[in-house]
């Protein structure tokens, strides 16, 4: 009972003498001696105090806040009586939130050497304070802290007879990290303008704080601040709630902030936005519709062309094939016989055929090849020496007058 209630050997001793000594007062006005009973009582009480001397002496904090990545010292320190002859254990370990669940020994101290290796999550951040815990310090040193380094810790220093154990509450807290700022939506004047401060990390609870820097440093009038949510709605803004502003992110281990240029703009020029609008859209048909008749255009043109290229080759007669050189000439010699023995009256007939002294007109240079007139027929007049060469038969005809009688 007296270890459980942590009373000292002393205080124990005067408390059962105390009790005794009213005892023997109660039993002397009764008339009676003191018993031999309470003597062995406190005759007991005063052994066991004797054998049970090993006391934890801290006196700190049994929980503390601390920030990730930096070091803790978790105090456990303890005195020994002479009567405590066992052997030194010291155990730190990490008690378990689920009672179903073990708990985790972190470091441990015994016969003369200490195990620091223990439990792998915080292998080489766990150490004792002293070289030498057998000196009465049992406290430790955990280094680069996490969040998940958050628990309740118990150190138990046990030296036969005695056992002794102290419990601290550690938590890990992480910093804010640098918070971003930005406004949502349009920023015109004359409608509401939401700024936003959000930190991805943090330990809650996370504070949000706005402030303006430029001007007369004051929020505008109509400012709504969410300290949690990180927001400031400014409704219906005006030109003058422009500047800058600072937002700063902070819980109990470190703040970090973020600056953000708001510029409130006059809303725009609606009429002239859409007769812009309207004037563009019609630029874009006009241009439109010039493309496609340089299109059209450009089509029939090739399409006339082709049909032109294939009624010219349509009136090109084929070429002559080559004969032999025996006969060709012979057929130029008797176009130069032909030719020579042409008399006066046939040079006067080729003279007289419309083909050749006719002169065309425009419309007629005009006229595709296909559409060009023939000229009419002309009986083929032969002269006489070229009839008798292919043997033909003179004839005598009489001539005749206009009356029909023979001359």
């Amino acid at each position: 009972m007296l270890r459980e209630s942590g009373l000292s050997v002393r205080s124990a001793t005067s408390y059962f003498f105390t009790r005794v000594l009213k005892d023997k007062y109660w039993n002397r006005q009764k008339g009676m001696d003191v018993s031999i009973s309470h003597l062995c009582t406190v005759l007991i009480i005063l052994i066991a105090g004797v054998a049970h001397g090993l006391e934890i002496t801290s006196q700190g904090p049994t929980s503390i806040e601390k920030a990730s990545s930096e070091s803790v010292k978790l105090d456990c320190q303890f005195s020994l009586a002479p009567e405590d002859s066992g052997p030194l254990d010291i155990e730190w370990s990490l008690l378990a939130s689920d009672n179903q669940k073990e708990d985790k020994v972190v470091i441990l101290y015994s016969g003369d050497r200490a195990y620091e290796d223990y439990y792998p999550a915080v292998k080489g951040r766990a150490h004792f304070n002293s070289a030498d815990p057998k000196n009465g310090d049992a406290s430790i040193n955990l280094t680069g802290l996490k969040s998940s380094d958050t628990g309740t810790y118990q150190c138990k220093v046990k030296k036969a007879p005695g056992i002794r154990s102290r419990k601290m509450l550690l938590t890990v807290m992480v910093r804010p990290s640098k918070p971003r700022c930005s406004a949502d939506g349009p920023t015109l004047e004359g409608t509401d303008v939401v700024l936003r401060c959000t930190s991805s990390e943090g330990t809650n609870p996370l504070q949000y704080t706005w402030e303006k820097t430029s001007d007369n440093k004051l929020l505008p009038a109509s400012a709504v601040l969410d300290p949690v949510g990180g927001t400031m709605n400014v409704r219906n803004a005006s030109t003058s709630s422009s500047g800058t502003y600072r937002c700063t992110a902070k819980n109990r281990v470190g703040m970090e902030e973020c600056i953000l240029q708001l510029g409130i703009t006059p809303p725009p020029n609606t009429a002239g936005i859409i007769a812009g609008a309207i004037i563009a859209v019609l630029l874009a048909l006009i241009i439109i519709a010039i493309i496609l008749f340089c299109c059209c255009r450009a089509r029939n043109r090739k399409k006339y062309e082709k049909e032109i290229s294939y009624e010219i080759r349509e009136d090109v007669p084929p070429p002559k094939s080559r004969v032999s050189t025996a006969r060709s000439f012979t057929s130029v010699g008797s176009q130069r016989s032909s030719l020579g023995s042409m008399s006066p009256s046939n040079l006067h007939e080729y003279a007289l055929k419309p083909q050749y002294d006719k002169i065309p007109s425009v419309e007629e240079y005009e006229r595709p090849p296909s559409h060009a007139p023939l000229p009419p027929p002309v009986a083929s007049k032969m002269a006489g020496p070229n009839l008798s060469r292919m043997g033909a038969i003179a004839v005598m005809i009489p001539a005749q007058n206009r009356d029909g009688s023979i001359v």
